[in-house]
């Protein structure tokens, strides 16, 4: 299979290029900034695994780059079997701070990227009758509310929302289906203070962070035919927390 995976030449993004590659797919790797991590993935990948690799520049913010990078993978691949909606931008601020820019720019990543990409790519799979999408939203985007976070949680609500429209529209053909993570031992997670990990620490049930490689796991199960009945679902995976 063909795998698209968003936003990854570093974190969850990476961790999943992992998974579909280590199980024998070829992987388009994207990034924005990162272009040495992403080509250091690309040569691990080919030279670990022998799958074919494709490494493409694109800010999902921006629609002519989308298409640009859409078309670079159908002339290379011919057709795309999964896309895997990972990229996306934190921008915490105190609330009082936040200004209509930062909220904007959230949403174009994060939600508008991710409804364009799934538009465009769904389509072409609807033409084979085939395909799968998979998002990545968060437990912010349910139940899990942080002021600071304002807009990356409603961008994440929405992917949640878009996915349900997305998995009607495509029906029978293609499923749809969103992973909420809670806390990843990412880069992110690394910004914040030790005593606010502790305090989150507190209100998982598992007492621990998530690793990337257990929400990869999930994102490749979802991919595969043994998740072939599961469609138009919202799966939590945050270790349990305390109500």
């Amino acid at each position: 299979m063909n795998v698209l995976v968003t936003g990854s030449s570093r974190g969850l993004g990476r961790s999943i290029i992992l998974e579909y590659a280590s199980n024998g797919n070829d992987v388009i790797i994207n990034y924005n900034n990162s272009k040495d991590e992403a080509l250091e993935l690309k040569d691990y990948v080919e030279s670990t695994y022998h799958v074919k690799a494709l490494v493409i520049k694109c800010d999902i913010s921006k629609e002519e780059e989308i298409d640009s990078m859409i078309d670079e993978i159908y002339n290379e691949f011919g057709h795309l079997d999964i896309l895997v909606n990972n990229a996306s931008i934190d921008l915490d601020q105190d609330f009082e701070l936040k200004t209509k820019e930062d909220f904007m720019k959230t949403l174009e990543v994060n939600l508008v990227g991710t409804y364009l990409l799934s538009k465009k790519i769904g389509l072409k799979m609807l033409e084979r009758k085939t395909g799968n999408i998979i998002n990545i939203s968060s437990n912010n985007g349910l139940d899990t509310p942080y002021p600071e976070s304002i807009d990356y949680d409603a961008s994440k609500a929405g992917v949640i929302s878009l996915t349900h429209n997305l998995a009607n529209y495509f029906a029978p053909y293609i499923r749809v289906n969103t992973i909420c993570p809670g806390w990843i031992n990412t880069d992110m997670s690394k910004k914040i203070s030790n005593e606010f990990k502790e305090e989150e620490l507190k209100k998982i049930l598992l007492g621990r962070f998530a690793e990337k490689e257990e929400i990869a796991n999930l994102a490749y199960f979802l991919g595969t035919d043994k998740a072939s009945y599961i469609n138009d679902s919202i799966i939590r995976i945050d270790g349990g927390v305390r109500r």
